[in-house]
């Protein structure tokens, strides 16, 4: 007995350490439905396209690729990444395409990133206005702006408490002062790397600020209404900014892509959240897409 004891035990250890440990595997189709999870199509818009537009479900998932926008040139250094799925925050399309063919840019061929994508095989997928409204997506401006959310501006429509557009945030004090909408918009540059637009007078006080990505135009006047001291945001419309600055609420327009390419690095977070492997996802750099004169040296 003594003998049979100790070998026993030794066979059991050998065969627990042989046997590997269960990985998630994903397809097409469950990478959606995990992705759909967190953030729910009852979430976007109604006139929204988000999912899997282009793409055969049941196909393996080993690699994939984020950006914001699936552009022709993305599609394709998705594939050259050997992607099997491009994930983005906006959409191939609104509404379909009515001609397919290989070009550039969609402004040459409507379907062109369509083509792209099933010549290359790579799945489309996006989340656009159901990411917007999630809390991942909110809690992106005021993190990185160094801002305390104090609460939403606009609900959706099931009228979440934790979902919706725009933040309400507090904005640190400099030896129990406000800082002036000239420090706010300098906290802009240092974060994302470029000058914004700023309408309003750059020495007064900013208390409270309320933060949009992309289009603030479902916030603008919310903001006005609540008592804020300044938008920040990815894009207003110039009428708009210039009444809502003269009517003490001053905007910062950071730009469109510039307020949302965060939002990059909150879809692959997701997505290793969900069972991707980190080493498995790929971010596509989309932050060169502009720029300004004055940073051009030649």
């Amino acid at each position: 007995m003594s003998d049979k004891k100790p070998k026993d035990k030794a066979i059991a250890k050998r065969g627990q350490k042989g046997l590997a440990k269960s990985e998630k595997q994903f397809t097409v189709a469950s990478l959606e439905k995990a992705m759909l999870k967190e953030f729910p199509r009852k979430d976007a818009e109604e006139w929204d396209v988000m999912g899997l537009t282009v793409g055969e479900g049941a196909l393996p998932v080993e690699s994939v690729a984020v950006a914001l926008d699936p552009t022709v040139e993305a599609i394709r250094k998705a594939a050259v990444l050997g992607a099997d799925v491009l994930v983005t925050h906006h959409p191939p399309f609104l509404e379909g395409p009515k001609s397919f063919s290989p070009a550039n840019s969609v402004a040459v061929s409507p379907g062109a990133g369509v083509w792209a994508a099933i010549r290359k095989g790579v799945a489309l997928m996006n989340f656009h206005t159901a990411l917007d409204v999630s809390r991942r997506a909110q809690a992106a401006l005021p993190q990185m702006l160094g801002f305390k959310y104090t609460g939403r501006l606009v609900e959706t429509i099931e009228s979440s408490k934790r979902k919706g557009y725009g933040q309400i945030c507090q904005v640190p004090e400099t030896d129990g002062k406000p800082e002036s909408l000239g420090h706010v918009a300098a906290r802009c540059v240092s974060v994302f790397g470029r000058a914004p637009k700023v309408y309003g007078n750059f020495d007064g006080p900013v208390r409270v600020a309320v933060c949009a990505l992309g289009s603030a135009s479902n916030v603008a006047h919310g903001a006005l209404s609540a008592g804020a001291d300044v938008l920040v945001c990815g894009e207003v419309k110039y009428h708009d900014a210039l009444d809502l600055s003269q009517a003490g609420l001053a905007v910062i327009e950071l730009g469109h892509d510039v307020s949302e390419l965060p939002l990059a690095a909150v879809l692959a977070k997701t997505l290793a959240d969900v069972g991707v492997k980190p080493e498995a996802i790929t971010i596509i750099d989309q932050s060169s897409n502009w720029s300004y004169p004055e940073t051009i040296r030649l």
